[in-house]
């Protein structure tokens, strides 16, 4: 990979943005190798949650402006036989949302544009205390991406997000912590330690599967606008793993007073609770 880095180690992937000398800056290569990195982490049953971080100094300083002016000029020419080409960030946004692993941003310095547009498909997002961070695209004459219209409203008040949105301006880690935005503020010589922790705390007793499943009932019923949906998805859950290998584990290594170890594997092993009910939400990134 040119652009980051995956790194798999006691069950937790670390995926880093790895142009420190551009700031991590967002480019074509790394939202391919980005999707490449979660695809990856999805079939491989030794990863139990993903880590995604910056080297340097920044987590991303937005997309690579080098161009200039010409900069989405040239985003458009690379794909000429297409009549609109498809937002990057949101080809990534879309494949982390369809992730079957815990996802966690370490955000460890500046993330503006698709640099934080990018993380708001995260399961949590911890931020170094002295980070800012921006919703930059009005002051650069576009628009938000990375899905980040149906994301950012969902995580933060509608006037806080919009005051982000229209304003273009840069906000402090403890604004973004304050109105729900960042899950904690931690030293940025930390921060990742920080993640990696939370990555072992909320995995490293729970069932693989049961873990890919909850992610995908709680995303998904955001967009739901009746709790039958949920009722009918859940119920369908429990009569499958009730009477599964995990749950017969579960139970005994809790009555036995032991450790459990869960055979279920998320590559195989995972069934589908939603039937008809609901879209199925699967936008091949």
């Amino acid at each position: 990979m040119e652009h980051i880095r995956l790194d798999i180690a006691d069950g937790i992937a670390t995926i880093t943005l790895n142009r420190p000398g551009q700031l991590n800056a967002f480019t074509t290569i790394m939202e391919n190798e980005l999707i490449d990195a979660y695809e990856r982490c999805d079939t491989d049953d030794n990863v139990r949650a993903v880590v995604l971080t910056g080297a340097g100094r920044a987590f991303c300083a937005g997309a690579d402006l080098s161009a200039g002016a010409d900069t989405f000029t040239e985003w458009q020419d690379e794909h000429p036989d297409n009549e609109m080409r498809r937002d990057g960030g949101g080809r990534v946004v879309l494949r982390m949302f369809e992730s079957r692993k815990p996802i966690i941003a370490a955000i460890n310095g500046p993330a503006v544009g698709v640099g934080i547009t990018m993380t708001l498909a995260a399961d949590f997002r911890l931020a170094a205390d002295d980070a800012r961070i921006g919703f930059v695209f009005n002051r650069r004459g576009l628009i938000p991406e990375s899905c980040s219209s149906w994301f950012l409203p969902r995580l933060v008040p509608m006037q806080r997000a919009l005051d982000w949105v229209y304003s273009g301006r840069l906000i402090d880690a403890a604004e973004a912590y304050e109105s729900g935005l960042f899950y904690a503020l931690h030293p940025k010589a930390s921060v990742l330690d920080e993640a990696l922790a939370l990555a072992r705390r909320i995995t490293e007793h729970s069932a693989p599967v049961s873990v890919a499943l909850s992610r995908e009932l709680m995303w998904r019923m955001l967009g739901t606008d009746h709790p039958m949906f949920a009722h009918r998805a859940e119920s369908r859950g429990i009569n499958i793993r009730g009477v599964g290998p995990d749950a017969r584990e579960g139970i005994a290594a809790f009555l036995e007073k032991r450790p459990a170890s869960f055979p279920d594997r998320v590559s195989t092993d995972m069934p589908d609770l939603f039937g008809d009910d609901l879209p199925t939400h699967t936008f091949h990134a």
